[in-house]
């Protein structure tokens, strides 16, 4: 690594959304609730001394009442900061969504400067909070040119991940996010950025023409009749299916979605969330060459709640249908 990617009077600014990273305790409520602004948070880590940080607050919301509109709102303020020529951005934010909206970030982002999300599993007020040392290494890592190559990333616990990559997998260990199908891109090393693996970006997606689309999410389980796909005509612009293993579901559902299939998108993935759905080993009715048969389309490597926003992203920016099956196969 260069001494250039550890160059002092480099510029950063962080935008705080809010999340437990800034959530502290307060005596109307019990619990915590974001409280911190986006400088508070940049004042609690030491070793920035080098570094131009300046803090703005975007939003001061938990994770799970961000929308696609207030990541929309957030692109066009990465790509202002981009052309003002800051050398990397951070964002803060709550960890329920932060696999998704560092996905649908890197969807529509067509700036350079590296764009790194972070957060922290415990509340600043927690012993061991993790929120000061993850945005630590989310600086490190936006001052460093070669993460201008890999699209959005996820820093935290001193691992770099892909945005399409990265997900939560346990819902309170400070190490709860990895890349389970390919591993993190590399790691914060004595305040350096060390990437391994490199990255080919995908083109960006269009910002909206329109108002976000509804596209809604249906799991298969044992048994399930599918009962909850009838009434979606009309009401939705396009589905995922989270579908078992390789694209698999029940052999009842198969009418529902060759219907639902011929009006509007129908995505399927796999509600494993790790591997890619196949396209043509099984063919029994409800296997997944039988629903690509009818329409359906594959989610490729990406787990059912990238796959909608991907498909969301597309619909609002008015892709033609057979466009947006295309747009799945740099997934594979």
């Amino acid at each position: 690594m260069s001494s250039a990617d550890r160059a002092p009077h480099r510029s950063v600014l962080v935008l705080a959304l809010g999340g437990t990273i800034a959530m502290t305790p307060t005596a109307s409520v019990s619990g915590v609730t974001p409280t911190l602004t986006g400088s508070d948070l940049v004042a609690a880590v030491p070793g920035l001394q080098d570094i131009a940080v300046t803090a703005e607050d975007f939003r001061k919301l938990p994770g799970a009442s961000l929308t696609n509109s207030d990541i929309v709102d957030l692109v066009s303020r990465l790509e202002h900061a981009n052309r003002e020529g800051v050398d990397g951005i951070v964002v803060t934010q709550g960890t329920d969504t932060l696999e998704e909206t560092a996905f649908l970030t890197d969807l529509y982002y067509r700036g350079s400067a590296p764009v790194v999300f972070t957060g922290a599993m415990r509340s600043a007020a927690s012993a061991g909070a993790d929120g000061p040392a993850n945005l630590l290494a989310a600086v490190q890592t936006a001052t460093c040119t070669r993460a201008r190559e890999h699209g959005v990333l996820v820093v935290l616990g001193d691992e770099i991940h892909a945005a399409r990559h990265v997900r939560k997998m346990h819902t309170t260990s400070p190490a709860a996010f990895s890349s389970p199908a390919t591993g993190p891109l590399g790691h914060l090393v004595e305040g350096t950025a060390r990437l391994q693996h490199p990255l080919q970006r995908i083109g960006p997606v269009s910002l909206p023409l329109t108002a976000p689309s509804e596209v809604e999410v249906v799991t298969a389980s044992l048994g399930s009749s599918g009962i909850l796909l009838e009434g979606l005509d009309g009401k939705v612009s396009g589905l995922v299916v989270a579908a078992f293993g390789v694209g698999h579901v029940p052999q009842t559902w198969v009418p529902r979605l060759e219907t639902l299939a011929a009006s509007m998108p129908v995505v399927l993935a796999s509600r494993i969330g790790t591997g890619p759905v196949l396209t043509s080993t099984y063919a029994f009715p409800g296997s997944e060459s039988d629903l690509l048969s009818r329409g359906l389309i594959a989610a490729g490597t990406l787990d059912p709640y990238k796959a909608r926003l991907l498909l969301i992203a597309h619909l609002a920016a008015g892709t033609p249908r057979p466009e947006i099956a295309k747009a799945f196969l740099d997934y594979r």
